[in-house]
């Protein structure tokens, strides 16, 4: 799964690979699937990083995480997923992602995954 989702992501090179500077990437209407239950779960995505020599294309992104849509995916696996599919194209020098997943059954969810680059 994942490889295959992660040839989706491009990037560009960055402008200012001299300068630590952060981006912030909201994505508020991300959706996979409960392996349990087979129902949808909604959930929100925030990336914050500094990039190093690249930078994530949105449109690349957007195309990315659609393809969870369908998947039958563990909140904690999708969030580590997709923040290592994201590490391993736009390499960059700190990565976060927060996934705050919206109420199932009066319990809601947030997973957050870290990366610093080793340097």
């Amino acid at each position: 799964m994942s490889n295959h989702f992660r040839d989706t992501l491009e990037t560009f090179e960055n402008s200012f690979p001299d300068r630590d500077y952060l981006i912030e990437i909201q994505c508020p209407e991300f959706t996979s699937v409960c392996p349990k239950t087979g129902q949808p779960d909604f959930g929100s995505l925030i990336f914050e990083y500094v990039p190093d020599k690249i930078c994530v294309e949105l449109k690349s992104l957007k195309m990315y995480l659609q393809q969870f849509r369908n998947e039958g995916i563990f909140y904690e696996k999708v969030t580590n997923t997709i923040l290592d599919d994201f590490v391993a194209v736009a390499q960059p020098r700190r990565a976060k992602l927060t996934a705050t997943f919206t109420p199932r059954g009066g319990i809601s969810s947030i997973i957050r995954c870290d990366y610093i680059a080793n340097t």
